[in-house]
């Protein structure tokens, strides 16, 4: 039992309990280690039954009592089979200890489908810390902003929270021109300096790496989709989609271009941008010229009547050079002034409108036109055609015999030269049918056999993810495994652990081919006694009918055949008082057992245990009855 023991409170220190090192065996163990280790225990096993429970033994015996019940009966449900109360944690003996806390241990999760996968090292740390700190908020309940304590005022106030504010940050990246290594290198300030205020720096690298995982997944979903079945490279693949995004910008462009302009059929020209839209220096060639409101309202005032625009500006010279007057003059001219400047403001709005819709409809009335130039032209086009053709016709009338037998036999050649060309045709035909069909067949399998390896590689991609999820699993883990290691003591070795487990293995199988050569042994034993108890029986029967017949004459045998019946039943007694000496035997080791037993539970101890607490609780009610009768 020491190397089951010693096993056990390994397995109870790595569940967290705190297990004192001299403690080598569970009678070690004392009744606060035991509820300790079982309230672990059942919070990881189901958090739901050890949550509530206390791992701390209350001062008080009637705490303890309650307790150690809720302990048992949840250790029942959890589906304990054997005996358990509250006297199985206060007053327990070393085998109910041990047999309660090896199906405890054994309950716990093992595997990552039991528990969460947890990072190795200190993030692992810090996500358990995180963990216990939520579980502990969670548990706390609710309180009203006016009963707060301080320290709750720090854990549900609303004080210290800040709203979510990020900005925009500039990450190293790997490739590129020197220029930018140069700048990431020695230039570019680091990420913890970028945002203006310090507490925007968790925003903006949460926002930031959330859009990086955005653009990796989309990017996989459709390279995975679209981009495999295009059968290109990734970089050409890129460069065409973005090819057609800039062609797909360039058709509204092309719509508002200028009629005499070309637009560019390929990418955007920057050239052809600037001559179709109007340069920097404010040039008249382009389609939409554009400039600042106060160039279009110079445009306008250009022209204007000349005496409006002479009063325009001697109002504007009256305001720049006012005369000096009185105050109130200077108020008064003033109001007039910016009625005037008003006045003049609405008007040329009001020209810059009706400009806005004269262009319109120049604009509209140009569309007809060039609309209709076009269907002119179109209409001219065939009657030039219809006319040609009439004008030869009058050109062949004066000759119209000899034009007409020249036209036939024109008509006859024609028709023979129609009939040797298809008659050329169906020879060159049937060859090039025959092989239009075998290359569209060539084409079908072609097609097929790339359907199939489009999805063999899909399968292969999807393979390969699912392989390099499953890698990166098994790499978190042996990272965790190897820190779990590292934090074990260094003192005990694995080998003599397996060393010891089978030992212990090896005396079970040689204690079960011992029990099985004495199973086999007890079966002969009792196979031969049934033969001979059966052999005795038909001796008996037939000894008692052989003397039972010679008894009536002879008194000899008369009386041979009552000392038979008596020895029978001598021998019987016999039998059945052998088989109780048996049975009692039995029993006393039994019972020596179970006093051997009783006593490695040391019960002078746990009788003193329990006649303190017994003594504490009597204490404890008359206190409470004293109290019951002040109050």
């Amino acid at each position: 039992m020491e190397e089951v023991d010693k096993i056990l409170i390994h397995s109870l220190r790595q569940a967290g309990t705190p297990v004192p090192p001299h403690a080598q065996s569970v009678r070690d163990l004392s009744p606060e280690l035991v509820v300790d280790a079982a309230v672990r225990c059942l919070r990881a096993v189901r958090p739901d039954l050890g949550g509530p429970l206390n791992p701390l033994l209350p001062p008080t015996i009637s705490a303890r009592f309650r307790l150690a019940s809720d302990l048992a009966a949840a250790c029942q449900e959890l589906g304990f089979g054997g005996d358990v109360g509250y006297q199985t944690f206060l007053y327990s003996s070393e085998h109910d200890t041990r047999r309660l806390l090896l199906f405890l241990v054994e309950k716990l999760p093992r595997d990552e489908s039991e528990r969460g996968a947890e990072p190795p090292g200190k993030s692992g740390a810090l996500l358990r810390a995180i963990g216990a700190r939520i579980k502990e908020q969670l548990g706390t309940p609710w309180v009203p902003p006016v009963c707060r304590t301080p320290r709750l005022q720090r854990l549900q106030g609303s004080a210290h929270l800040q709203p979510f504010a990020s900005c925009p940050l500039v990450l190293p990246q790997s490739g590129g021109p020197p220029e930018l290594q140069e700048y990431f290198g020695g230039v570019a300030p680091p990420v913890s300096a970028q945002p203006p205020i310090f507490g925007r720096t968790p925003p903006a690298l949460l926002e930031t790496h959330a859009a990086q995982l955005s653009t990796h997944h989309e990017w996989e979903t459709e390279w995975g989709g679209p981009g495999l079945a295009s059968r290109l490279p990734p970089q050409e693949y890129v460069g065409r989609k973005r090819l057609r995004a800039r062609l797909r910008a360039l058709e509204p462009l092309r719509g508002l271009c200028p009629p005499h302009g070309t637009p560019p059929q390929g990418p955007l020209d920057p050239t052809w941008l600037q001559e179709a839209f109007g340069g920097a220096g404010g040039g008249t060639g382009g389609a939409l010229p554009k400039g600042s409101r106060f160039t279009r309202t110079q445009h306008l005032t250009h022209q204007q009547d000349p005496q409006i625009l002479l009063q325009q500006i001697q109002v504007a010279a009256e305001t720049l050079h006012p005369q000096k007057s009185p105050e109130e003059d200077a108020c008064a001219r003033q109001a007039s002034e910016e009625a005037a400047l008003e006045e003049t403001l609405a008007r040329l709005e009001a020209q810059i409108q009706r400009c806005h819709g004269e262009v319109r409809d120049a604009q509209l009335s140009l569309t007809q036109a060039e609309e209709e130039v076009r269907q002119g032209r179109l209409a001219l086009g065939g009657r030039q055609d219809a006319l040609r053709v009439k004008a030869r016709a009058v050109e062949l009338l004066p000759d119209a015999q000899s034009n007409m037998a020249k036209l036939q036999l024109l008509v006859e050649s024609s028709s023979r030269r129609i009939v040797n060309l298809a008659g050329q045709w169906e020879r060159h035909r049937g060859p090039l049918l025959a092989q239009f069909r075998h290359l569209r067949a060539l084409r079908d399998s072609a097609q097929l056999e790339s359907s199939r390896r489009l999805s063999e590689i899909r399968m292969l991609h999807e393979r390969s993810r699912s392989a390099a999820i499953e890698a990166q699993r098994k790499e978190t883990l042996h990272k965790q495994l190897v820190a779990e290691l590292e934090g074990l003591p260094q003192d005990v070795s694995r080998a003599v652990y397996t060393q010891r487990i089978l030992e212990i293995v090896g005396n079970i199988r040689k204690q079960k081919e011992e029990i099985g050569k004495i199973l086999v042994d007890t079966r002969g034993l009792q196979k031969e006694i049934n033969s001979l108890v059966g052999k005795l029986e038909r001796t008996f029967s037939v000894t008692d009918e052989l003397l039972f017949k010679d008894a009536k004459r002879d008194e000899v045998v008369r009386k041979a055949y009552k000392y038979l019946a008596a020895l029978h039943e001598n021998c019987a007694q016999l039998i059945q008082t052998i088989e109780d000496t048996g049975t009692i035997q039995r029993e006393i080791r039994d019972l020596e057992e179970q006093i051997e037993g009783e006593m490695s539970a040391k019960p002078p101890a746990s009788l003193e245990r329990i006649l303190s607490d017994c003594r504490a609780l009597r204490e404890e009610n008359a206190a409470l009855a004293a109290r019951a009768r002040h109050a």
